[in-house]
């Protein structure tokens, strides 16, 4: 179980997690939904792993990840 939030600072809290650029995870998730990966809509949800998952599910999470990541500045 993960979260991912994007900010300059730690997260530490939930006031801190509110601060977080929304915008970016709105970007980064719709960039994970054009690249076939599906993740809760919201920063506030967890993210799994379970035993369900492959090997290729997960370098494919990985790869579609490098790749949102990598269009996220422009």
């Amino acid at each position: 179980m993960m979260g991912l939030f994007f900010s300059a600072r730690q997260v530490k809290n939930f006031e801190d997690a509110k601060a977080c650029d929304l915008e970016m995870f709105s970007a980064y998730y719709k960039g994970m939904l054009e690249n076939g990966i599906y993740l809760a809509p919201s920063q506030f949800e967890a993210f799994f792993l379970s035993s369900a998952h492959t090997k290729e599910d997960i370098d494919a999470t990985i790869k579609a990840a490098e790749a949102v990541f990598s269009g996220l500045g422009d």
